[in-house]
């Protein structure tokens, strides 16, 4: 049998060597809140907070708060895909995550079987949807030129001058 001085010492290194670890991650852990205070939150969804320029693309990651190569992986397309492959997958996804229709009279005998539809993956599929759409229309858009002016399409008004120009 181990002599009581010799279990407490095991105890007494156990407790160092994990007093160590706890301190390590904390300080880790404030390490990175200091570098991310969002993403240490878990406000940074699909790298959402990585979409910092003012591009179209960047924009749309921020409005619908998911990626582009989320949303394909979603729908299960590649880039350049047609957009009637993209409404296909669409449409099994949302269907397949839908909830199934009342029956119309109970059989007896007969289990009720649990539901097999989920409304947050079916809202995934819709919002990938979105995404990939809005993507869509953004490079279909005819692109400003300084010969043409602005693109008539945005429904902006032209910035006014700025006060001392003539």
């Amino acid at each position: 049998m181990a002599s009581p001085k010799a279990i407490i010492q095991i105890f007494i290194t156990g407790t160092r060597i994990l007093g160590k670890a706890f301190w390590e991650a904390g300080r880790q852990a404030a390490k990175n809140a200091r570098s991310s205070p969002a993403a240490a939150m878990g406000n940074d969804s699909a790298g959402v907070g990585h979409a910092t320029s003012g591009s179209p693309t960047d924009q749309l990651t921020r409005q619908h708060r998911m990626t582009l190569d989320e949303a394909q992986l979603i729908l299960n397309v590649k880039r350049g895909d047609d957009m009637k492959q993209i409404l296909k997958n669409y449409e099994h996804l949302f269907k397949a995550n839908s909830p199934p229709p009342p029956p119309e009279k109970p059989v007896p005998g007969k289990k009720a079987v649990a539901p097999t539809h989920s409304h947050y993956l079916q809202s995934k599929v819709f919002r990938a949807r979105e995404r990939i759409e809005a993507e869509m229309k953004i490079a279909e858009a005819p692109k400003e030129t300084p010969a043409t002016g602005p693109n008539p399409h945005t429904n902006h008004p032209p910035d006014p001058p700025h006060a001392g120009q003539a």
